[in-house]
């Protein structure tokens, strides 16, 4: 199981005055994480539901992600929540993240709205586009009359019985999103629903995600793009990853075979997209392939993978809260382990074998 590190919470404020709480964890190459439905920084990063998703990135890269205007830490009384702030939103955090740096970006359900909408208004920012059970097109663009009754009916219950103590009305919208979990994630993930926002703010994004459609926005995409899908997801249709996965050019698609829209750890499922993941994204190659890497402490693994991103040591020394002579001592001893002797070799001999940045 991979270590859970520390994370960091931040804050930033939008064009428009709303205060956004945005968090990072550990070191490495970039990953931003567009917000997708009901986040909370700090009560997420203990879940039994997301715990594993947040060690699984956060221990091969620098993870950032943040709570969406309206729910977890971030301002909850905000007047717009319409979906045209979503991109601009995800703009203002990687402006704060990561104003000139390329990385890659990650959109887990609704999440993919705002990920691909910045991908094709940003193609020189990002490298790599990592889609989970995503959708272009929300339920009442679908053509889908069931779905749109059905989803009709879940709004009204959120509405009227979202901040209820008894989770009743909360186990009907939780079923659909992970009907394989344990009695104790069933009841993560109700408390989620309460903790996360109000039963007027949840309503209302729910009937914007039911009305958003950037289908003609996936041809502009130019990144890499790996689509993944459980093949029995009851909240996003399987057709809706694979029609981006079609729009998007040269993208490559995965299917999993599950029921959850959240992967559970214990399933199979789960180590299939982990592998997908890493392999798209260059990292199933990385540490351990040449023995050499073996020799390193795990500090200067962090460092040697700042420094393949071609950071000075003022930065690797802030990334890392370090002192600039620490991080001078780290460098001068995987220069002697790895046989170089300047910045330049030490990059190049880490990217000839696979280590680091792709």
């Amino acid at each position: 199981m991979e270590k859970r590190p520390r994370q960091r919470i931040h804050y930033l404020r939008t064009t428009d005055g709303v205060q956004l709480a945005w968090a990072d964890a550990s070191a490495g190459p970039l990953l931003v994480k567009a917000a997708n439905w009901l986040t909370h920084l700090e009560y997420e990063w203990e879940s039994p539901l997301w715990g594993h998703w947040l060690r699984f990135f956060s221990s091969h890269f620098r993870l950032v992600r943040y709570d969406e205007r309206g729910c977890g830490m971030s301002d909850r009384s905000v007047g717009d929540l319409s979906p045209d702030r979503w991109l601009v939103d995800l703009e203002a955090l990687v402006a704060a993240v990561a104003p000139r740096e390329r990385f890659a970006l990650l959109g887990i359900s609704h999440g993919t709205v705002a990920a691909v909408s910045f991908a094709a208004r940003h193609p020189d920012r990002v490298s790599h586009l990592l889609i989970y059970g995503g959708y272009a097109r929300g339920w009442s663009r679908r053509g889908d009359p069931d779905a749109l009754r059905t989803y009709q009916a879940i709004t009204d219950l959120v509405r009227f019985g979202w901040g209820e103590e008894n989770p009743a009305f909360r186990q009907i919208f939780t079923s659909r999103f992970v009907p394989g979990a344990t009695e104790e994630q069933m009841n993560w993930f109700n408390e989620l629903c309460r903790k996360t926002t109000s039963p007027k703010i949840a309503a209302e994004l729910m009937e914007a995600r039911g009305k958003v459609d950037v289908v003609d926005v996936l041809e502009r995409v130019r990144a890499p793009t790996l689509v993944v899908h459980a093949r029995n997801d009851q909240v996003v249709p399987l057709a809706e990853g694979r029609l981006i996965a079609s729009a998007i050019p040269g993208a490559e698609f995965v299917e999993l075979d599950s029921s959850n829209h959240i992967l559970l750890e214990a399933e199979p499922a789960w180590e299939r997209f982990r592998s997908a993941a890493l392999e798209f994204t260059g990292l199933g190659r990385t540490v351990g392939e040449d023995p050499i890497f073996r020799k390193l402490t795990g500090r200067e693994r962090e460092v040697l993978t700042l420094l393949t991103e071609g950071l000075g040591n003022a930065d690797i020394a802030e990334r890392l809260s370090l002192s600039e002579k620490t991080v001078r001592n780290h460098l001068s001893n995987l220069f002697d382990k790895l046989g170089v002797w300047t910045r330049a070799q030490a990059i190049v001999f880490a990217r000839d074998r696979g280590f680091g940045a792709s």
